[in-house]
């Protein structure tokens, strides 16, 4: 009994352990070509607010049906950031997610490519991209610029790295909605809803039509970005991203390619955070 009480004691008198960790703040913009007033949440690192530094950015962006609070309210994403930073497996970033759409897809405009009455790649590099970066002491360059999604959001973050790599040092595509001329989604929606516009432009805007009509100079520029495809072996979306991986290859540009237990849901994606993180904070300039 008494040695148990010395092994209190000595634990009692230990300093409390701390875990550093970051915050996350809800903001807004007013977009001018869009017409519209767009939230997003905004990770932070532990110790941004002391310090004056300029910080790497991870644009992360949600899926169809989703907004830009489902990375933290449903994914869990802050705590993957809190734990990979602390441990040192990923840099202190700034983590950006912004919002492009609804639960009420037929009746609100989802999708992050222009379409009628929803030119949103305009807004987000013309409008939200340079906001952000000035506001939040981002670093602003391609070394420093990462971008990831999920599902819808793994299209887009893929299409924007393939129009754009110019801008990103990585891109990691969760479960991506690649193209849609093979896919259930939309197939049978009603012409002229909103859900109808949005399969459309994933149509219009196909990674894979992308890499079939690439010239070598864009190849060039393609062989710049750090590409990651991860995919469930139950998801619907498989073989879209198995033909992605396939034509990267062809191609001769590097792009890692898993595949994982797990179908088209949250869990998957959680799991899929954990390494998309740690990939984003390697290809980073140092």
């Amino acid at each position: 009994m008494k040695r148990f009480f010395c092994v209190l004691l000595v634990l009692l008198a230990l300093p409390a352990v701390r875990v550093n960790a970051g915050r996350v703040v809800t903001d807004s913009l007013r977009s001018e070509i869009l017409g519209a007033q767009v939230k997003f949440n905004v990770y932070l690192p532990s110790g941004f607010e002391q310090s004056d530094r300029t910080y790497p950015v991870v644009y992360l962006l949600h899926g169809l049906y989703g907004t830009y609070a489902n990375w933290v309210d449903q994914l869990r994403m802050k705590g993957v950031a809190d734990e990979f930073i602390a441990s040192g497996e990923a840099v202190p970033m700034v983590i950006i997610m912004p919002n492009a759409g609804h639960p009420d897809a037929r009746n609100v405009q989802n999708g992050y490519f222009n379409m009628p009455g929803w030119n949103y790649e305009d807004f987000f590099f013309k409008e939200f991209l340079p906001w952000v970066e000035t506001k939040y002491r981002i670093t602003g360059d391609k070394g420093h610029r990462a971008i990831m999604g999920l599902s819808m959001g793994g299209g887009g973050s893929t299409v924007y790295a393939q129009r754009h790599p110019d801008m990103f040092s990585s891109c990691y595509a969760m479960s991506a909605w690649l193209d849609n001329k093979m896919n259930e989604v939309g197939r049978n929606q009603k012409v002229g809803d909103k859900l109808y516009i949005v399969c459309q432009s994933v149509c219009e805007h196909s990674a894979l039509d992308f890499l079939d009509n690439a010239d070598e100079a864009t190849i060039d520029k393609l062989r710049t970005v750090a590409w990651f495809i991860d995919c469930g072996d139950d998801d619907k979306l498989l073989e879209l991203n198995e033909d992605f991986h396939r034509k990267m290859k062809a191609a001769k540009i590097k792009c890692e390619f898993r595949v994982r237990d797990g179908g088209h849901v949250q869990e998957y994606w959680h799991t899929a955070l954990r390494m998309a993180l740690p990939f984003a904070s390697r290809n980073f300039d140092r």
